[in-house]
Parts: structure tokens; sequence; C-alpha cells
């Protein structure tokens, strides 16, 4: 499966993934079709799925005109989202399967950026291969999604999921937040040795135009606040020692940031 980022918006990513054995195609969130289009003449592959992680539009935009050109494409999508993703024609739960080319899906439940929301984890094929978490808007490259529809208790739950993915899984973030979600980190963990390394990282890759998406999930573990809720140091920034009410109290500063 190769997986093709493409910039779309003001800061969105749009992936799109090629099995180059069946020449087919599937595309994640796409905010606008155009972009995905292009990139399936270059393949010259046709579209057979669409996996939607919720229904905000920067995420579904490109649904309906993605269908008109491929209409026997099949919609995926949280099956609390039923008649809020365009043409949605799968439910899906925690613990369901997706399959696409050689590879199989699960799919996480992780409410808190919305009440619907889901995640995609597709696990290497062999031991010396990253993992894929498409992840939507729950988890940013230092950084996670603001809680529109959930509670810090879900989100805490559903980062929790995610946390406990492998170390070498690619985590491929819908928009390019890091460096600003970096600045507000060293506000709260300026001790934090690897997470100053990564900000360095960020603002060359930054500076040259270059996307920081992928991260990768271990990195994210020593560096991201909203991974570490049960870190000692960050719950005496906050003044807490209870791991959700840490949580809550970060995002609440990150939303006044």
């Amino acid at each position: 499966m190769h997986i093709y980022r493409l910039p779309a918006l003001s800061d969105n990513y749009i992936f799109l993934l090629h099995d180059p054995v069946a020449n087919t195609a599937a595309v994640v969130d796409p905010a606008n079709a155009d972009c995905v289009l292009r990139q399936l003449e270059t393949l010259k592959s046709p579209l057979v799925a669409i996996f939607n992680t919720h229904h905000h539009n920067d995420h579904v935009g490109g649904n309906n005109k993605l269908l008109a050109q491929f209409p026997e494409a099949v919609v995926y999508g949280g099956a609390e989202d039923r008649e809020r993703i365009p043409g949605q024609q799968v439910f899906l739960q925690e613990g369901d399967r997706v399959e696409f080319g050689a590879r199989v899906g699960q799919v996480l439940f992780v409410p808190g950026h919305t009440r619907a929301h889901i995640a995609y984890y597709f696990p290497p094929t062999q031991s010396d291969r990253p993992g894929d978490l498409f992840c939507g808007d729950t988890l940013f490259s230092g950084g996670c999604g603001r809680l529109f529809e959930g509670t810090p208790t879900q989100m805490v739950d559903s980062l929790s999921k995610i946390r406990a993915l492998p170390d070498n899984t690619r985590v491929w973030c819908a928009h390019e937040y890091t460096q600003k979600n970096l600045e507000f980190d060293l506000t709260v963990d300026r001790d934090n040795l690897d997470l100053q390394q990564r900000y360095q990282e960020v603002k060359q890759l930054r500076d040259r135009g270059e996307a920081t998406i992928p991260t990768w999930l271990g990195v994210e573990k020593r560096t991201n606040p909203f991974l570490r809720w049960d870190d000692s140091g960050l719950q005496q920034t906050v003044k807490s020692n209870n791991p959700v009410q840490t949580f809550a109290r970060l995002r609440g500063m990150k939303d006044q940031f």
C-alpha cells in the first residue's frame, strides 16, 4: 500500500492509498475532490473506497464529487455518524475491520473531537515494517483535537487506545499543526529534552516548506503532553494529580494559547 499525502485547503492533508498490484485506490478524509482526482489520473487508478474519520466538512467535502466520478466507490464512516457523512454506506464500530489491497485495518472508536469519531489502524505486514494510523482530528503531532462534541474523559479513553499502539506506527494526522502545537507544548513541558529537539527539527522542516506528517507514535509518546496526562511533571504544572483533570486543564490552556 503506497500512501500519498495531498495538501488541501489551508492546512489539511488528504491521504490517497494506492494498491499497485490491483491498481486501485482509496482515500482518507477527502477535504475536497480536485487534488484526489488529479492523483488518480496520474496513477490511472479507479477509486474503490472512501474512509472517513468524522463528519466535519473539511474531511468529507469531496465525497459527493468523488462519488460522481466513481459511483462504485464504497464510503465508510462511524456508525454514529449516520446521516452526517455524504454517501456513507458502511457504518463502523469499535473492532470492525476494513480491507484495502493486502492490508487489513482495525477500526478504533475514538470520540472526543466529535461524538462519532473513528480511526483506522493498519498493522504492519512484516515485523520490520511500520503500522499506519489514520486518526483524523483525534491526535495531532504535538497536540490533539478540540473537544467539540465529547468530554475530557472520552478523549483520554480515545487517546489511551492510540497510545497503546506500537511505537513504530506512522501517524497520519489530518492537519499541519505541528509547529504551533510544539510552541504551546514548550510552555508546559519546557525541560523535556526530546521535545526541545523535536521543535528544532520541525522548525527546520517548516522553514523549508516541508511537511511534518507523518509523525511516529513513539515520538509522540515522548513529546506530546496530550498523551502524557499521567506524567508527574505535567500534573505538577497544572496542579492536579488526576489524569483526566490534567488532560482537561492542558486542553483548556491550549484552547487559550
